[in-house]
């Protein structure tokens, strides 16, 4: 038996990474569970597992198991309602590209990701790509999703690989760490991480011509090593994020702001900050000390929660 890290996973196969350097071609038989959780993809990129050669000539192995995560990023599977999907596991960190133009910014999607990862305490920074093409307008909308996220505790960092704005900074925080790397499609993802190690060369693709809208370029989720130390792992492009495998106090609970606010409420521990009487989270919107853009995202997904249909939650339907 020996022991080693995923760095790809195609579906059916998973390339494993064995501390030699070699990567072994490796398959799952039986069932992997996650807490009782039904999955898509039961082992995901980063997970360390040990594995048992079953062809030594063709040096292909069976994964017999999967050793305990110590985080992971998982979502709402977007064609098995019922099942989740991992994204990735054994994380440091977790960047999200966005940007302003082209596409244009959809702000809800940062609150979504971010309700990825504030479970499990991954730190999130938020990279507004392509700021070459930014407006002033565009501009004065970014300070201002600047200060609402830096004066929450997370990391914002306004970057361009065409003029290689923000990239030293982002280097120097990926340095020696394992770190997401996700986004929406289009966003330029993949072209940011060429120019952050051009030895990569991950492929690009322009936005659609009919749609304006991003096309996936990554398929697969894979890890990469840098150069400067550390690695990234690559995910697909992001389209939507739903989330009926959380329940509305999770929801709320992560909302990190609110969380530490509804020490103060009334119903302290069970409020959820709509209709409630003595709602401290709701006093902070109206003094101005809470984000109202972020209260809407918030009350959104609790609505989405509430709206889905019954079969979308019990596969036994």
């Amino acid at each position: 038996m020996e022991r080693g890290i995923v760095i790809k996973s195609t579906g059916s196969w998973y390339q494993v990474k064995l501390p030699n350097g070699k990567v072994i071609q490796s398959r799952i038989i039986g069932k992997f569970r996650l807490d009782g959780i039904k999955l898509t993809n039961p082992i995901a990129v980063g997970d360390e597992v040990e594995i048992q050669m079953e062809d030594l000539e063709e040096e292909k192995a069976l994964i017999k198991q999967v050793l305990p995560r110590r985080n992971y990023v998982i979502r709402q599977s977007p064609r098995r309602k019922h099942d989740l999907h991992l994204l990735a596991s054994n994380v440091d960190q977790a960047f999200l590209i966005i940007t302003m133009i082209a596409p244009n910014l959809k702000q809800g999607f940062i609150d979504r990701f971010l309700l990825m990862t504030a479970p499990y305490d991954i730190p999130t920074t938020i990279i507004f790509n392509k700021a070459d093409l930014y407006s002033e307008a565009d501009l004065d909308v970014f300070e201002m999703l600047y200060d609402i996220y830096e004066d929450i505790g997370y990391k914002v960092i306004l970057a361009s690989a065409k003029d290689q704005t923000g990239l030293e900074e982002i280097k120097a925080q990926m340095k020696d760490k394992i770190t997401l790397v996700s986004g929406q499609s289009g966003v330029g993802k993949s072209t940011l991480i060429n120019a952050l190690q051009s030895s990569l060369q991950l492929r690009t693709q322009e936005l659609s011509d009919y749609s304006g809208k991003g096309q996936h370029t990554t398929t697969f989720a894979e890890m990469f090593e840098l150069d400067f130390g550390g690695a990234i792992i690559d995910t697909p492009g992001i389209k939507t994020l739903s989330f009926n495998h959380l329940d509305h106090l999770t929801v709320a609970h992560n909302f990190k702001e609110f969380f530490e606010r509804s020490e103060d409420c009334k119903f302290r521990g069970s409020c959820l900050h709509r209709n409630e009487p003595g709602c401290a989270v709701k006093a902070g919107i109206e003094s101005g000390e809470i984000s109202e853009l972020r209260y809407i995202n918030y009350l959104t997904i609790l609505e989405e929660i509430e709206n889905q249909n019954y079969w979308e939650i019990n596969e036994d339907y």
